[in-house]
């Protein structure tokens, strides 16, 4: 469809709406074809739009008022998500160059982009942990949770809990079904984290069964205490998932960061370390551990278990967990 007013206009021309003329510019710029690129960049052209709306986006409906910090500022908004666990690395470089790539159809100029997204993330898709996971010691993560409900913050320690003692992501620790975890924990042994998983892996096709321990028992009875009554997990009910991100969980983070650890998925890695300790009765090549030298199957058997417990389709990703096969 071609420009529906002139380039000058609003949206560069291309309608009133930001969500409406991204993907009417990227029509024109493929000429019509090219429906599964187009549809591609229009889908994450959408997550984009859906910041600038949101309350820590700057608020734009025009494509005018966007330029390179607007990028830059978005690209800490997904770097936040990749360290929560809501979205993977691939996916945040993805949605950055699709901004990229929008942007020039809109403005029919690449003035404004970012000239790396990998850069801008400041991450890789792939990488090997370098440094030792804050909160191994299961002593510094009670202080933790000890001053995080002394500031009226039991939601935010249950996170810490659950996620230390389960590997869960943030969001899988906020979105848990606990009553049906404390269920599976009584009668099986064992529990299925299902709720808030990324990339479709939830169901009967992605089960994700965890053995439980007494770690695992009080992380589940505190959880269920600390929850809002009418809940099933740590949202009340009225309460959105953005809502509850933005009130609890960054004040949280400064506390956090006071009390020596880093995040949230810190104690993620820190688990990965505990169960590869488990498995292989030695420690994870970032503590020092050899495993891979002595018996290659063994360390191979043990990054499978992990992979499959922390909820990721590929093992090397275990690397940024327990470090690398060195």
């Amino acid at each position: 469809m071609p420009l529906v007013g002139r380039r000058d206009g609003r949206n560069f021309g291309y309608g009133r709406q930001l969500s409406y003329a991204g993907p009417q510019a990227l029509r024109d710029l493929f000429g019509g074809g090219h429906y599964g690129t187009v549809k591609a960049h229009s889908d994450r052209w959408q997550a984009f739009v859906q910041w600038c709306r949101s309350e820590d986006g700057p608020g734009f409906n025009d494509a005018r008022k966007i330029d390179r910090q607007t990028l830059l500022d978005y690209a800490g908004h997904l770097r936040q998500q990749v360290e929560q666990g809501a979205i993977c690395i691939a996916t945040a470089q993805n949605r950055l160059s699709s901004v990229n790539r929008t942007m020039a159809a809109l403005r029919g100029d690449q003035y404004v982009k970012v000239s790396s997204p990998s850069k801008a993330l400041e991450m890789r898709r792939t990488s090997v942990r370098r440094s030792v996971p804050q909160g191994q010691d299961r002593e510094h993560v009670k202080r933790i949770v000890e001053v995080l409900c002394k500031h009226q913050q039991p939601r935010a320690a249950a996170i810490a809990q659950l996620a230390r003692a389960t590997g869960m992501r943030l969001r899988e620790a906020i979105l848990a079904d606990l009553p049906r975890l404390q269920r599976e924990a009584e009668q099986l042994g064992r529990i299925n984290i299902q709720d808030g998983t990324k990339g479709g892996r939830s169901g009967a096709l992605a089960p994700r069964w965890i053995s439980v321990n007494d770690l695992i028992r009080e992380a589940l009875t505190f959880a269920q205490g600390a929850a809002p009554g009418g809940s099933r997990n740590l949202l009340a009910p009225e309460e959105s998932y953005a809502k509850f991100m933005r009130v609890t969980v960054r004040p949280a983070r400064d506390i956090l960061h006071v009390h020596g650890l880093k995040g949230f998925h810190e104690l993620r890695a820190a688990y990965a370390c505990e169960r590869y300790e488990e498995i292989t009765s030695q420690s994870a090549p970032i503590n020092g551990g050899d495993c891979y030298r002595q018996d290659r199957t063994l360390d191979q058997q043990a990054r499978l278990q992990i992979s499959d417990e922390l909820g990721h389709g590929r093992i090397d990703v275990v690397s940024t967990y327990v470090g690398g096969r060195a």
